[in-house]
């Protein structure tokens, strides 16, 4: 009866034939092997082992993956050190570029016409259309296609590439009311907001320094990215001139500034990629060696996407995902916190938990093996799983990896794999953007017991960070833990759809060359 007693709460039965036996036990048993003679095998003994050593291993994974508050400090610390070398001289820090933008005018709200916008930010692209409506400080309406960048232009040439783009913005043109074409001529504006490491030259001109999110377009390296759009666009046979070359965090603040009532300092996206850009005091960006802003301010694309330290909490997944990448060694923090590596890094831990604790059976399911099947999407579903029974996550294994039976404990562990990584990418994130707001004097502990704090706005965009709700959460809450209870300054994450694009198109607007 020993044995019987271990077979409890396990529910697929096995009807033994006659002449098997269970220490006395005869009849229908659950989840046990039978074998004629006595000799029996219980398969629950089995499965409690492998759930074990699954959750002895998931136990390794959560510690090598821990962000304590300590840790995230010290993060954050690691990365204000280098924001200051990269601000010192060019090339001052190896991992943050802290490129100085030629964005001047920041948008009142007085801007006023019709703009378009090209929002180049990962393996999808946006166009936009915006009516602005002036005094009054509104949009008046806004427009967008969303188009998927087919693989091979993400690592083809930089004219097929930006041909494709131009095609879809000139027939999004096309697609105007008769009422706008008339009323605004035939010549359109465009902003440019290119999510990717650039040297600007001029607010409508820029160097491509490198790619990344997955693109390797080797031929546009070194060259200026607004002519080669430019160029393209005269191919296609429309009078669209690009005004302003925008990073794409620089447009989602852009677009905070233009939005939200309280002062936005920083602009983030998290979404197939990840970078920051905040306003920094002109005098503070040594390396600037033309007359500064009247403004005294200055808005810094830090490219925080290579920001490397060895304080990360790197684990086996994250050396296997970054090994099997385009750019091997680079891009540490966006491969921990972005959406493109996201479901990258949970497959590997289910590889491993397949193979060293039979999670899904005898044999790894074979799909499990290939690399990208897995997308962030997929991860946050069965993240965002309350169910009692887990049902989402039972959906996305079949469906991604034809598992077609798993129990309720191996889909907790499969949950438990999305919720550590979920967890880490959101802390890590938000110790960046707390490194940040110490740069610029945004941290500290109010005097006094003052209880009238200001309030600091971080403008975000992305979609991990829209999508991914538990994700936000962990990101929200981490922050608030880092500035502490009695701080001088009220922090508040505002999510600015379409930040990027619509930022671009209000800059385009501030910086027009007919208005």
């Amino acid at each position: 009866m020993a044995i019987a007693k271990v077979l409890v709460g396990y529910h697929v039965g096995v009807q033994c034939p006659r002449g098997s036996t269970l220490g006395g036990y005869s009849g229908k048993v659950r989840r046990t092997q039978c074998r004629p003679g006595g000799r029996i095998v219980a398969m629950s003994v089995q499965k409690t082992n492998k759930l074990q050593q699954a959750e002895k291993l998931l136990h390794e994974f959560r510690q090598s993956s821990a962000t304590p508050l300590a840790l995230l400090h010290q993060v954050a610390n690691d990365l204000v050190h280098e924001m200051n070398a990269g601000l010192a001289v060019e090339g001052g820090s190896d991992q943050l570029k802290m490129l100085p933008t030629y964005v001047q005018n920041l948008p009142s709200g007085k801007e006023k016409g019709l703009f378009y916008a090209v929002d180049l930010g990962g393996t999808n692209f946006r166009v936009l259309r915006v009516l602005l409506g002036g005094k009054s400080g509104q949009i008046l309406s806004q427009e967008f296609k969303e188009v998927a960048i087919p693989r091979e232009l993400m690592v083809g040439t930089g004219k097929d590439l930006f041909d494709f783009i131009a095609g879809t913005l000139a027939a999004f043109v096309d697609t105007e009311d008769e009422s706008l074409k008339l009323h605004f001529g035939k010549v359109r504006e465009s902003g440019f907001a290119f999510s990717f490491p650039v040297r600007q030259t001029s607010v409508k001109s820029g160097i491509v320094i490198h790619w990344t999110k997955g693109f390797k377009v080797e031929d546009a390296v070194g060259k200026d990215i607004v002519k080669q759009l430019q160029d393209a666009l005269g191919r296609s046979g429309h009078q669209i001139v690009i005004s302003a070359l925008v990073n794409d965090t620089v447009g989602t603040l852009a677009g905070g500034r233009y939005n939200f009532e309280e002062e936005t300092m920083v602009g983030c996206i998290i979404g197939t990629g990840t970078n920051a850009c905040y306003v920094e005091r002109a005098d503070a960006v040594q390396k600037w060696e033309d007359p500064l802003p009247k403004s005294g301010e200055m808005v810094i694309n830090m490219e925080w996407g290579n920001f490397r330290s060895h304080l990360l909490p790197r684990t086996f997944a994250d050396e296997e995902v970054d090994r099997e990448s385009v750019n091997p060694g680079c891009q540490w923090f966006e491969k921990m916190i972005s959406g493109m590596y996201l479901g990258e890094i949970v497959r590997h831990v289910l590889v491993r938990l397949a193979e060293e604790a039979s999670l899904f059976g005898a044999s790894v399911p074979v799909k499990l093996y290939e690399r990208r099947t897995l997308g962030t999407p997929a991860v946050s579903k069965m993240h965002a799983d309350t169910s009692t029974d887990l049902q989402v996550v039972a959906k996305v294994l079949r469906q991604v990896y034809g598992v077609e039976t798993t129990t309720l404990e191996e889909r907790k562990i499969v949950h438990k794999v999305c919720d550590i990584l979920g967890e880490r990418g959101g802390r890590l994130a938000a110790a960046g953007l707390y490194g940040i707001l110490k740069k610029i004097g945004r941290t500290g502990t109010a005097m006094n017991g003052a209880t009238d704090r200001k309030k600091t706005v971080i403008a975000m965009d992305g979609g991990l960070f829209e999508h991914h709700g538990t994700y936000r959460a962990y990101m929200e809450e981490t922050l608030q833990e880092l500035m502490g209870s009695g701080a001088a300054y009220e922090v508040a994450l505002r999510l600015q759809n379409d930040g990027s694009g619509i930022g671009a198109a209000l800059l385009a607007a501030s910086h027009s060359q007919f208005s």
